[in-house]
Formats: C-alpha cells, structure tokens, sequence
C-alpha cells in the first residue's frame, strides 16, 4: 500500500512538471510573438493620430465606436459586435479664457475647463480667495467667499509612492470643489491641476455638481501656474482674476461598448474579458487614457489567434464607452450579462497607462490572492514581481460576483500623472516596448485562467 501511495505522489508531481514546463513554454511563445509581431502599438498610432481625443458623445467617439469595429474584425473573430450605451453629451466650447492682472499687466493662463461644467454668456471678473482644501473652505464665513472666485491649491502629496493613492487624496478638489465654492456663494471655481509634474500643462478631469446649489464655471490651471497664482495672492490679496468658458451640456445620446470575441471550446458559457475605455478626454490624444488599454485587450485576441490556441472558455474584449463620465458602459455591460445571466469567471482590465508592467492586482478573496501568486512564479522571468490584492479598474467594477474574480494589470506608475487628463497625453509619449510587454502579460494571465 505503502509502495503505491508513493508511486501515485511521484506521478501526480511528474504531471504537475509536465503541466507548468508546457505552460512555461506557451508563456514564453506569448511573449515572443507579441515582442516580434505586435500590432497593438500600430493600433494605438492610427487610434491617436487619426482618430484623436474622443470624448463620450463626440463624433470622434462616434468614429472610435468604427474603428473599434473595423479592427477586431480583421482578425476574423467568432463574433464582433456592439452593444448601446446611453453616454452624456457635454462640449468644451470655443473660449476657455483665464488671466489676471498684476502691477497693471494682464497675464494670460493655460486652462482647461473640467469636464461637465458649466459655462457663462460673459467672462466672469472677480477676486479670488485661496484654500488648501474642502474643509478649509468650510471653515470660512460665507462673507469671506460670496462674489469671489475659490481657487484650491491643493497638491497631490509627492510623499506617496503609490500615485493612485496620491490622485485620491486630491480627488475631491475637482469632483465637489466647484459645488461647494457654490455653497459658499462663489461665482467661479478654479483647481490646481491633479498632477505630479512640475509643468505647465493643465489637466481636466470630471467635476459632480450638486443638483441643489447653483452650478458655476471651474477650471484646471497647471501645477507652475497655481504655484505663481499664490505667491501672488501672498503679495496682493485683492487681485482680480478673469474667467470665461463656453462650455455646454446637451442631452444624452447613445453610443456603444464595442465587443468581440473567440468562443470556447470546452465551456463556451463560461466568459473571461478582457478590456479597456475606448472614450477618452477631449484634450490631448487619450493615448495612456485609455488608448494603451484598449489596442492592449484587442492584441490579446490577436496573439491567441496567431499562436493557433483554442481557449477552453469564451475570451471577450470589450472596449468600454464613457469611463471618464460614469462609466456608463461598464455599468451597462454588467447589467447585460446579468440580464442574459451570462457566467463570468474573470475580468481583466488595463486602465493605468502603457508603462512598464509590474504585476497584477486581484479583487477576491485569499484563495484567488494565492492563485494569483502562484501564477505569478511563471511570470517572474518576465520581470513581472508585483501579485496582491487590490483595485482592478473602473470599467469591470461593476461585474465583481462572488464567483468573478477582476484583475487589474499593474504598471509603473511614477509618470502616469503627467499625462493624465492633458494634452500631454499623446502617443509619443507612450513607449513601445513597455506598451507590447503590457499586452504580453495580460495574454499570459487569461492563458492561466482558461487552464485552470
């Protein structure tokens, strides 16, 4: 009895051998041929440079929704199609005008006007009264504010090595800001720019107004501009500050997810997607936000199929329709699957910008931590080190069951806020092999999941 127990543990370790050298090896066959054929930064060329920035309800996002579709269905997939999703329809405008007059000197500002306000039939002039943050600004009389344009310096605390988490510790300058200068009595609102960088870029991002205060204009101005802003205000308190915006809001439209997919062949029931925001902000090229994400998901398609692997499970990448103004098509899309009662197993997302790829966060519990990690061993040759738990993405938030587990790609993120939001955010500044490696490793992870 005895002899045969250890004859059944040498046989059941050999299989494992075989199973993680046979892994090991298609692995490797991913990353060689996403290193060798990429197209994923092609896509991302023509996606930044002939279609441009895209914001949801915009024409470009329109000709992105076609894009999308004509690039899946090159590779001949089982099925390409779409799916509507009701986006909002707000425009910057022609005028986003900003100064202020110093020593009898009129200084003009670069400025971006954030996304969803409002606008003004004329420029507004008035002083501007300086904060730090929301609680500050609470802490003020009304008198003091009443008139006046609030501006909130606020900056994202450099002290964070995680950049995520310096972003959200400014956060909410940009998204309840504007709405509570109202409350105070403000006629305008203007916000340092929510970056890390040292620069003149101003950066735009979307700000929530409260339906019972009165809605007033506000605007993004670069980190080097709101620092010269306050040093003036230092000197002079009583300078005046003039801001016009011609932004509107329309009424919502439908657009669409754009999907495709390679059906399975053992459970074709049972789905794991892949994907990205394919709606960007109209500044800039959208190209780490989300343009990365999006040609990503497609190449991961294209790299199965060019390996000739037929996965077990259903492989879907959806390009997402407006993140950026409430991921309505995320929100749309997992209440399709729910209203079909379509199985997921998995999700995975890259919304952190083409950099360089460190790992993957898991949203589950310990059991999938631990599963991600001992995937994680076949992925250390490629520089991949980086398995904990953590936020997966926007976009496939809303699919998180107990039975679907999310991931998140995970990527040096020291940068990323330099382009976020910005016209920074071009498709020069992404690079290439970093962009590939980031496809590579989201192949290798579903090629684990579909063999699990």
């Amino acid at each position: 009895m005895m002899k045969y127990l250890i004859f059944l543990v040498i046989l059941i370790c050999s299989q494992q051998s075989v199973a993680q050298q046979n892994d090991s090896l298609f692995i490797s066959n991913i990353y060689k041929e996403a290193l060798s054929n990429g197209e994923c930064y092609d896509h991302l060329r023509i996606l930044c440079k002939e279609v441009g920035h895209r914001i949801a309800g915009s024409a470009a996002a329109d000709s992105a929704i076609l894009w999308g579709i004509s690039t899946l269905k090159r590779y001949n997939l089982d099925s390409v199609y779409t799916m509507p999703v009701e986006v909002p329809h707000w425009v910057r405008g022609s005028k986003e005008v900003g100064y202020y007059t110093y020593s009898n000197n009129k200084v003009e500002l670069e400025i971006v006007a954030l996304g969803g306000s409002v606008g003004s039939e004329r420029a507004i002039t008035a002083n501007v009264i300086e904060v730090k943050s929301i609680a500050e600004l609470r802490l003020l009389d009304s008198a003091m504010v009443a008139g006046k344009i609030v501006f909130f310096n606020k900056a994202m605390d450099p002290m964070l090595i995680n950049t995520g988490a310096a972003y959200g510790g400014a956060y909410d300058i940009r998204s309840q800001g504007p709405s509570e200068a109202a409350k105070k009595g403000a006629v305008g609102c203007l916000i340092r720019s929510l970056t890390l960088a040292d620069d003149k870029y101003a950066h735009t991002g979307a700000t929530n107004y409260d339906d019972n205060v009165r809605k007033i204009p506000a605007a993004a101005l670069s980190s080097v501009d709101s620092r010269e802003l306050s040093r003036l205000l230092k000197e002079n308190p009583r300078l005046q500050f003039t801001l016009h915006l011609t932004c509107q809001n329309f009424p919502r439209k439908i657009q669409a997810n754009v999907i495709g997919e390679i059906r399975g062949s053992e459970f074709p029931e049972k789905v794991i997607v892949v994907g990205g925001h394919l709606d960007s902000w109209d500044v800039g090229e959208g190209a780490h936000d989300d343009g990365t994400g999006v040609t990503q998901s497609i190449e991961v398609l294209r790299i199965l199929l060019a390996l000739g692997y037929k996965p077990r499970h259903t492989i879907r990448a959806v390009l997402y329709m407006n993140e950026e103004f409430g991921n309505d098509g995320g929100k749309t899309y997992a209440r399709v699957v729910a209203e079909k009662n379509e199985e997921h197993i998995a999700a995975i997302e890259s919304d952190g910008g083409g950099l360089t790829p460190l790992g993957f966060n898991v949203q589950g519990d310990e059991k999938d931590l631990l599963q991600l990690r001992e995937w994680g061993k076949l992925l250390e040759p490629y520089q991949l080190y980086s398995f904990r738990q953590g936020w997966s993405g926007v976009d496939i938030g809303p699919l998180k069951t107990d039975s679907n587990v999310l991931y998140g790609l995970s990527v040096d993120s020291q940068r990323y806020f330099d382009f976020h939001h910005s016209n920074n955010d071009i498709f020069e500044n992404v690079n290439k092999r970093e962009h590939i490696l980031g496809a590579a490793a989201m192949t290798a992870l579903i090629y684990m999941i579909d063999q699990k």
